[in-house]
């Protein structure tokens, strides 16, 4: 159990709408935190891989889905206090809008999240052509649930001094929330975007890169103490995680001895949506996970099933076409019984073809 003196700084960056900015924001402030030799723990709200991708290589650990659709308040407060650092703290990015939800009430709304949590709100916005309203939108967001702390305002895609003068004083004398960064423009090269967000990681040839220079933007255009401050304002883990277990009952029971089964797993630029929390209660359950590649293994090895998640087929077609001998294998393996569990580019890839472009 986690003890009454563990506290878990924490922050949720959230924003008034998706294209905002913020996912590339978190990015930045994690590195940010994490060279200044801060413990970071990244988490992402809702189902989403690729951000979680993107925040996990910033963090340079793995970053866990809080989804508040899918899982319970129980399980994501067990699995928010299992995976955060008790020694340094927790980003969390939101999606859409802090208030975006499925209903009335906001069910699934990010906002919800951070009051699950008792997280404060750091808020990004995006100032592109517009100045003194965005002190409206703020004092809205404020007052429009007094159950959300929104602690500060990261000011996203400023055009220049001028603009951030006239933003801050506005936004700080009417609302009364602290503006802690203000970010300017970035070159879109910089995380290049598709139909569904960012390129992933596994995909972006220089995403180190990437993550270097945004780090480097963040340090210099956001007050990182103030975060740290807003984060540690966060209250007692009481009655948020105390009495909840280290982790969940599966991972809890640790591995056999022997591995009661090989699992492989097709992981890599084309196939690259996995949980970690799957991968990890396969594991505990005494799984030998093996991670595979179509793209340029040869066959398959000896396994007792196999798990292949989504991705990006369509990107990487040629090359997995090419690769006859493996997908010749997977299909003699298949027809002789082999169990296979595939989701989404998965099942694209077991299908006879992928048309790509007409």
């Amino acid at each position: 159990m986690q003890s009454h003196e563990t506290n878990f700084p924490r922050v949720v960056i959230s924003a008034l709408r998706g294209g905002s900015g913020k996912t590339v924001v978190s990015i930045g402030l994690i590195a940010a935190l994490k060279a200044c030799g801060s413990s970071v723990a990244p988490f992402k709200k809702g189902p989403d891989y690729i951000d979680a991708g993107w925040l996990a290589l910033a963090a340079g650990r793995p970053c866990y889905n809080l989804d508040t659709f899918l899982l319970s308040a129980e399980t994501i407060r067990r699995s928010f206090c299992s995976h955060s650092a008790a020694d340094g703290l927790a980003v969390i990015e939101g999606n859409r809008g802090l208030y975006d939800g499925i209903d009335l009430d906001g069910a699934t709304s990010t906002a919800e999240l951070a009051k699950l949590l008792s997280a404060p709100v750091v808020l990004c916005l995006d100032c592109t052509k517009t100045t003194r309203t965005m002190a409206a939108v703020v004092c809205g967001c404020v007052g429009f649930d007094p159950g959300v702390t929104i602690r500060g305002l990261i000011l996203n895609r400023v055009a220049g001094a001028r603009h951030e003068s006239i933003l801050r004083r506005s936004i700080e004398h009417y609302s009364g929330v602290p503006v802690i960064g203000a970010v300017p423009k970035l070159g879109r090269e910089i995380f290049p975007e598709r139909h569904m967000g960012l390129v992933p990681t596994p995909e972006h040839g220089w995403a180190t890169d990437s993550i270097g220079a945004m780090a480097q933007a963040a340090a210099r255009h956001i007050d990182l103490e103030a975060l740290n401050r807003i984060a540690r304002s966060a209250p007692s883990v009481d009655p948020v995680c105390v009495g909840m277990p280290d982790a969940p009952p599966a991972l809890s029971a640790g591995s056999p001895a022997a591995p009661v089964a090989r699992i492989g797993v097709l992981r890599d630029s084309a196939f690259q949506f996995y949980y970690p929390e799957n991968l990890e209660a396969l594991a505990a359950a005494g799984a030998d996970i093996l991670a595979l590649s179509p793209l340029t293994d040869a066959g398959l090895p000896d396994i007792d099933a196999l798990y292949i998640g989504g991705g990006f087929p369509e990107t990487h077609a040629a090359e997995l076409a090419a690769n006859t001998s493996f997908s010749r294998d997977l299909r003699t393996r298949v027809e002789e019984g082999l169990p296979v569990y595939a989701e989404c580019g998965g099942l694209m890839y077991l299908g006879e073809a992928i048309e790509v472009e007409g």
